[in-house]
């Protein structure tokens, strides 16, 4: 079970480090701002939506590690995908680290599965769904800022 741990947290380190899809997204047409004050972690997500398919999206900001890979995390796994599939897996990766859950509730998850340590720290919690809430206000055109709060 350690080796297991030690690698989630190597690749949380890593998109950590280095994020993947970070910057802003020219020709957007959907965007969200969202912060977690407890931590400090600010966020602005970008979107390109056509035909009701992310075509592309992109994060910028500042964050814990936790934050910051569970942003890179999650664009890596929306590109190319449903808007209606991304709702579904918002919410399924929410309930997941808010709820218990069972090896065969995870399986779908790939590698966001990395995450569901923070769990056990309610605290991070926010951090690994700061982006996660963002997106779900970027879908919906929401225009105020998101918070974990």
């Amino acid at each position: 079970m350690s080796d297991l741990r030690d690698l989630y947290q190597e690749v949380i380190f890593d998109h950590n480090r280095h994020p993947r899809n970070f910057g802003k997204l020219e020709g957007a047409n959907r965007h969200a701002v969202g912060h977690n004050p407890l931590c400090g972690d600010r966020l602005t997500l970008y979107l390109k939506v056509e035909n009701e398919l992310i075509s592309d999206v992109r994060f910028e900001g500042m964050g814990c590690a936790i934050s910051t890979a569970s942003a890179s995390l999650m664009t890596e796994r929306l590109k190319g995908m449903k808007v209606a599939d991304a709702e579904t897996l918002f919410g399924r990766f929410h309930d997941l680290l808010t709820n218990a859950a069972t090896d065969d509730d995870t399986a779908s998850l790939g590698k966001l599965t990395v995450l569901l340590g923070v769990r056990e720290y309610p605290a991070r919690v926010k951090c690994a769904t700061l982006a996660w809430h963002t997106l779900h206000a970027a879908l919906a055109n929401q225009d105020h800022a998101v918070t974990t709060e």
